[in-house]
């Protein structure tokens, strides 16, 4: 825009009707932003821009498409065109991305790695692990966020959303609280978005756990949760088609619930089940 530039030339003492002449527009042009420099449609274009920030601050895996859903729960009316335009304006993308040769990387870890490999524990609760997996669906792809005790191999919490965000991971954590509740124990995953992101770390911090983050990259630095993802795809994923998300989701459950939980013997549990092992186990801690 060339009106600032005007009223700088004009407290030089270079006259606006000269200015406007040379720069091609109307000094009533001039005159009539100098009466209102900031436009209405500036301003919402601030608070659009400022909402859509808050939002991927919470959530980069959004792009624009995903904002502009959020947008209008939050009661914000934009069309998807605008809010593309205003985020790629201000380099708001999603952590997937590559537009223009960025190159993106996972972001830094906002905990220390605590559990170095090490993925076991003396007592339930000391340590759990968490991952996401993903899988496709005739609707489209279905996500489950897991949480796996260390010691006893239960899944303590989980999630299944089909969109996967920060809230599908707050609320596999907040399934296990309610299953477990508040642990003070170490809670363990790769550097995911969502577990980067702010909802989920206030969430460890309301409940007193203590974070943990592994590698960029490197499925080795959460082995356990992988190894349980690969059973699921064996088991339930890779079985068949599924056609719609509800299917699928009951699937997993029911996989989990029944077959996983207390049916499966595992080595690591001297071929005890998972449920039969936690048993065991309050047991002795209550002796």
């Amino acid at each position: 825009m060339m009106y600032p530039l005007v009223q700088d030339l004009a407290a030089d003492n270079i006259p606006v009707a000269v200015t406007c002449r040379v720069l091609g527009f109307s000094k009533q042009a001039f005159y009539k932003w100098q009466a209102n420099p900031v436009t209405q449609r500036d301003w919402d274009d601030a608070h659009l821009i400022n909402t859509a920030l808050d939002i991927h601050h919470d959530d980069p895996e959004f792009g624009y498409r995903f904002i502009t859903d959020e947008l209008a729960a939050a009661g914000v009316k934009a069309s998807r065109n605008r809010v593309n335009r205003l985020c790629t304006q201000q380099r708001i993308w999603s952590v997937h991305s590559r537009k223009r040769g960025t190159g993106r990387r996972p972001g830094p870890p906002v905990h220390d790695d605590l559990v170095r490999r090490e993925f076991t524990a003396e007592a339930p609760n000391n340590l759990w692990l968490t991952d996401i997996t993903e899988h496709p669906t005739a609707e489209g792809k279905l996500y489950l966020c897991a949480i796996k005790d260390a010691c006893t191999k239960r899944i303590v919490g989980y999630s299944i959303d089909a969109r996967m965000t920060s809230q599908l991971a707050v609320d596999a954590l907040t399934n296990a609280l309610a299953l477990r509740g508040g642990t003070g124990g170490i809670v363990h995953s790769d550097r995911g978005s969502q577990f980067r992101s702010h909802a989920y770390v206030a969430a460890l911090r309301d409940a007193q756990l203590l974070g943990s983050m592994g590698r960029v990259g490197t499925c080795a630095d959460n082995a356990a949760m992988e190894s349980f993802f690969a059973l699921l795809q064996e088991n339930v994923l890779n079985r068949r088609r599924w056609t719609t998300r509800a299917e699928l989701r009951l699937a997993i459950v029911t996989w989990i619930e029944t077959t996983y939980h207390r049916r499966r013997r595992q080595d690591a549990l001297g071929r005890l089940t998972p449920i039969e092992f936690e048993t065991l186990t309050h047991a002795a801690h209550a002796a």
